[in-house]
């Protein structure tokens, strides 16, 4: 397993919401605020400045909120996509920021990184298949992405963090990526 100093292991968290008080963002915090011991969440901030990807403003010249969000991925262990569901698939804003992260192809600050997507959306299904296309899509940038790490969050009644079941799922789902050792995944 990767670590950084100090014995912890450094998770990029990527926001598929861009509203304030969002449930997927309340997520994000709560798993920030209540990390195991030897887990330090960062949630990246500012998605929602990165321009469209574009190769033509791309390289030296980068868009600044572009290389924040490289140096904010480069410097993690491993990246946790928290995010809902929109029209069947993961918001724009992710899959931006994975098309970012891709670049330069096959030197993308996501190479090699584990990888995985949780969250919350109002439907019966609970963002699956929006976890399910930014695994994918995450995969394809040269991403690890250990396919049994699974916390997809159906619509419920009350506050899903309330629920405590619920809220382990999405911890074991970040202690789960933690100790995937992606020499596994290339044996």
């Amino acid at each position: 397993m990767v670590m950084t100093t100090q014995n912890q292991t450094r998770v990029a968290v990527l926001l598929g919401s861009l509203r304030a008080e969002s449930l997927n963002r309340r997520i994000a915090e709560h798993l920030r605020d209540n990390a195991p011991d030897g887990i330090v969440l960062d949630v990246v901030e500012g998605l929602d400045a990165v321009p469209f990807y574009n190769e033509e403003i791309d390289g030296d010249d980068a868009p600044a909120s572009a290389v924040a969000l490289r140096e904010a991925v480069a410097a993690a262990d491993r990246v946790l996509a928290v995010t809902p569901e929109y029209n069947g698939t993961m918001p724009a804003v992710l899959n931006n920021a994975i098309d970012w992260l891709s670049r330069p192809y096959g030197q993308g600050a996501i190479v090699g990184k584990p990888f995985a997507a949780v969250g919350a959306t109002p439907t019966p299904y609970g963002g699956k298949w929006a976890h399910e296309h930014a695994r994918h899509s995450a995969r394809i940038a040269g991403a690890v992405v250990p396919e049994h790490i699974v916390a997809d969050v159906p619509a419920m009644e009350g506050d899903v963090l309330a629920d405590d079941a619920l809220v382990r799922r999405l911890l074991d789902a970040v202690q789960e990526l933690v100790a995937h050792d992606p020499a596994d995944a290339a044996a």
